[in-house]
């Protein structure tokens, strides 16, 4: 059985997002980067209920979206494990999905007074950091 170590994540009270929604899209950037590579352990409803200090039907309701997404698996007895990455949208509808997003970032910063390459620069730092990261 393989060890499960906190996810380290960061609630933010002030967010417009649910919480389950923070979760599901910290959960997500861990495993892109490769913080939380293929067959990871996640760490039980109850002990990341704990260590977040919220309720446990916050997190089942974030890890149900993650397995559905196909990011994660559970496996009877043992917990939710990371998964290969698949592709399993259409083309199409990934392309309206990224339509979607670069809508609503758009409409976001939009009234920040930061220029096309200010704004373009922090994308693309955040962007990377995401990216897997190359083992040596």
């Amino acid at each position: 059985m393989s060890r499960r170590t906190p996810l380290m994540l960061n609630i933010a009270t002030g967010d417009t997002r649910p919480i389950n929604r923070q979760i599901v899209d910290g959960v997500r950037r861990l495993i892109a980067s490769g913080e939380l590579p293929v067959g990871a352990a996640l760490p039980s409803v109850r002990g990341l209920a704990q260590q977040l200090s919220i309720n446990p039907n916050t997190v089942a309701k974030a890890y149900g979206e993650l397995a559905s997404g196909g990011w994660v698996e559970s496996r009877a007895g043992l917990g939710l494990f990371v998964l290969p990455p698949r592709q399993l949208l259409s083309d199409a509808e990934r392309a309206r999905r990224l339509d979607d997003a670069v809508d609503r970032f758009t409409g976001d910063v939009i009234g920040l007074g930061y220029s096309s390459a200010e704004v373009l620069g922090r994308v693309e730092a955040e962007l990377a950091a995401c990216l897997p990261r190359k083992v040596a």
